[in-house]
């Protein structure tokens, strides 16, 4: 997501890095380049002439006029303007005093509402919340047998009947209190195209349940389009925020830099793929630092305290301080990087990647070639690749339907990893880890009881 808007904004600053004192000109020259950039992106108009004039408007001030570094002092104005337009602040959940909390999802048909249930009652259980899914989407064939399906692969309870919209949801409801759910989570009809009998039941339903959270689901890649349904909706229900899925296929990011200017309702999760474990909640300060280049390393973090099985990453750790990785290891955690989602969205979170290796096609498919190398060996060579001759490497690129050139690739690699865990800076990084801390504090409980 924002890749285009990324690309111009690094060349509009890259561009003002080299001049000293800014002047009347250049701040309109940068004025002009954003405008264009945010319009490509398909921001709407007025969000458009207002970001630009509160930029505009704070480089023409003193501030700017007495800072030493006036092009850091303009990355940081349009850094504050983007966190400015896509939020502020976090939304944060307040749960019901008295449970179950419940939350209602609206949306078109197609903009993966469905799908967004199970991921929310997968995040709300990492949270330590015990959720129920109710699906009252009776109008689109197999709806409730999907969430029923998604539900079984998160481990948390649907609940419908084939009656009337109102009807499950208020019985969902019934339901979560009868058995202990303290969070229910409402699945609803949606049309291809706004109208009045959609916009009758979504209100019907809501006013039965009277939820706490009113989240609107919206697809990103339909631009304006998305905003303007958000419009329609909040006319209707008085949301409480949006829902952006399908945000891993919008290059542009116009839905995300408008919607909160024009419905004034924050963004509250994104859906950054079809897995249920790909949602984010959604913070604006580090949103805008994706865009502007700038990386995301405390969301990676927190994707890889709650994907990766920190046992394993310790283990790992530790061969590579006893100086034996092995390919075992390297398999390993190729397995737990999978979890965290694809590898496209892991580089944009890193911060200084280089525009090239930013938009570099990465492709996923090359984690299955590497598997299916490592794999076609025996144990004795995983464990030590230095007795891989040209024979042994030639029967592994056969086997794992790859070439010998692949496997020297691989291998090569794999050497300059080994390389890199011996040098010491890199090794004080590595045990700072949340793997390593966890070690520790186990070890250090072990040694007490004894």
């Amino acid at each position: 997501m924002f890749e285009n808007l990324t690309d111009r904004f690094d060349s509009i600053l890259k561009r003002i890095k080299s001049r000293g004192r800014l002047t009347e000109e250049d701040i309109d020259e940068i004025s002009r380049d954003i405008r264009v950039a945010l319009l490509e992106a398909d921001v709407a108009l007025p969000v458009v002439q207002d970001f630009v004039n509160r930029v505009k408007e704070r480089c023409r001030g003193e501030e700017l006029s007495k800072s030493l570094t006036p092009a850091q002092q303009v990355i940081k104005y349009v850094n504050e303007e983007l966190i400015n337009i896509l939020g502020g602040s976090q939304l944060k959940i307040t749960y019901a005093p008295k449970p179950p909390t419940i939350i209602l999802l609206a949306g078109l048909q197609g903009s993966g509402k469905t799908t967004t249930v199970a991921k929310l009652g997968r995040w709300f259980k990492q949270q330590g919340r015990h959720p129920l899914l109710v699906g009252a989407d009776l109008a689109r064939p197999a709806a409730v047998e999907q969430l029923k399906v998604l539900g079984a692969e998160i481990g948390v309870a649907v609940f419908s009947e084939p009656t009337d919209p109102v009807s499950v949801a208020r019985k969902g409801v019934a339901e979560a209190i009868r058995v202990g759910r303290d969070l229910v989570i409402i699945d609803t009809a949606g049309r291809l195209s706004i109208d009045e009998v959609l916009m009758e039941e979504v209100r019907q339903v809501s006013k039965a349940v009277n939820p706490h959270y009113t989240f609107l689901v919206i697809d990103a890649m339909t631009g304006q389009d998305a905003v303007n349904t958000a419009k329609a909706f909040h006319e209707t229900l008085e949301l409480d925020g949006i829902i952006l899925t399908k945000v891993d296929g919008d290059a542009r990011g116009g839905a995300a830099l408008s919607v909160k200017q024009i419905v004034g309702k924050p963004i509250a999760f994104v859906a950054t793929g079809e897995r249920v474990n790909e949602l984010e909640t959604f913070y604006p300060d580090r949103m805008a630092s994706r865009i502007l280049g700038m990386g995301d390393v405390l969301s990676l973090i927190e994707k890889a305290e709650t994907e990766v099985d920190q046992n394993v990453s310790a283990k790992a750790l530790e061969r590579m301080r006893s100086g034996h990785f092995s390919l075992d290891d390297f398999y390993d955690q190729l397995q737990q990087m999978k979890k965290m989602g694809p590898l496209q969205g892991l580089v944009s979170m890193l911060p200084g990647m280089p525009k090239e290796v930013r938009n570099a096609n990465i492709d996923d498919a090359d984690i299955v070639r590497i598997e299916a190398i490592i794999t076609s060996m025996t144990a004795e060579e995983r464990d030590n690749p230095q007795i891989l001759n040209g024979s042994r490497r030639s029967r592994i690129a056969n086997g794992s339907g790859t070439s010998v050139t692949d496997v020297n690739n691989l291998l090569k690699q794999f050497n300059e990893m080994q390389k890199l865990f011996k040098s010491p800076g890199l090794m004080n990084q590595l045990m700072k880890s949340p793997a390593m801390r966890k070690k520790k504090n186990s070890s250090k409980g072990r040694r007490t009881k004894r």
